[in-house]
């Protein structure tokens, strides 16, 4: 069911979803969180699929806030309207989904405050652009999780650097999720013979990609050995941007290869290639993860603030 509410209120949006609830079509005590999403007027849908599909393991309610571009607002009559999805429309979730329009974009925080589910964590996610400083930002202030994707920014390798210098604990991105199933085969990988140090690395990838560069940084910070980055070139390397990982040994190489979109290949000395599952993660899969876990992410920490030279 879908309810659409023109020129509306942010009070008459929350008067509409008590009539809603009290008619029995919205159950709001089985919702474990808040999900806000800020995105741009016209790009809602995708991010609204992946939440919806994310509530399945999560019961959610979704706020969606958006609103075009800055530049626009300065030219835009002040207006709200909203639409309300439950039911087959919603996942496992209820969707708000509020477009403002002209002065409306500069005071998100009023106009979600009250839509949030009392004694339930708030989870803000920036699909597509992200704040200078997502901690600090309207809705980054009331969260205890904050997504980011460095990897949609128009300068990745500048997004990660500008993560690095503002992060707060609950800070996340994205492109370190897309990292999770390259890790946990890298580390089945070093638990198998033959258990010797690693004294190098190398990554190779999409070097405009920051998953790659996270990767390296990952390594290097594990290992404490060097790693070097390469570009790849024209390879099956996915949405994380990486074609392959070798760790230098003395016996020889241990290397982890996509060598398709889902399948890549372990090889260690003195032992036949096996084959592994490397698929591309779809953006439901990589929000459901990062729902998973909204305690603060000590090893993501460590790792990006790796990438700009050091720790703190």
């Amino acid at each position: 069911m879908i309810i659409r509410l023109s020129r509306t209120t942010t009070a008459e949006v929350q008067r509409r979803m008590l009539e809603i609830r009290e008619e029995g079509g919205v159950v709001a005590l089985g919702r474990v969180l808040t999900l806000v999403i800020h995105t741009q007027i016209g790009a809602e849908e995708e991010a609204i699929r992946a939440a919806n599909q994310a509530s399945r393991e999560h019961p959610m309610r979704v706020i969606v806030v958006s609103r075009n571009p800055d530049h626009v607002n300065a030219n835009e009559e002040p207006r709200l309207d909203a639409e309300l999805r439950v039911g087959a429309d919603a996942g496992a979730s209820e969707v708000v989904l509020l477009q403002c329009y002209g002065e409306l974009g500069s005071h998100l925080l009023g106009i979600v405050q009250g839509l949030l589910l009392p004694d339930a964590p708030v989870v803000a996610w920036w699909p597509s652009f992200m704040p200078e400083t997502p901690s600090a930002s309207q809705l980054g202030q009331i969260s205890q999780r904050r997504i980011t994707d460095s990897g949609k920014q128009a300068d990745p390798r500048a997004a990660i650097l500008a993560l690095a210098g503002c992060y707060q604990p609950g800070d996340t991105d994205l492109a370190w999720t897309r990292l999770t199933n390259w890790r946990a085969h890298l580390a089945a990988l070093l638990d198998q013979p033959p258990f010797e140090p690693v004294h190098g690395g190398l990554v190779s990838g999409d070097l405009s990609n920051p998953s790659v560069h996270l990767m390296a940084a990952w390594l290097q910070l594990r290992l404490q050995v060097p790693i070097d980055k390469v570009e790849a070139g024209d390879t099956p390397t996915g949405s994380s941007g990486l074609h392959a990982v070798e760790l230098h040994r003395t016996s020889g190489e241990s290397s982890l290869t996509r060598v398709r979109d889902s399948v890549g290949v372990l090889r260690q000395p003195g032992q036949p290639e096996h084959h592994v599952a490397l698929s591309t993660r779809g953006l439901e899969d990589q929000l459901a993860e990062e729902l998973r876990k909204l305690a603060p992410d000590d090893m993501y920490r460590q790792v990006l603030l790796s990438t700009r030279g050091g720790d703190r």
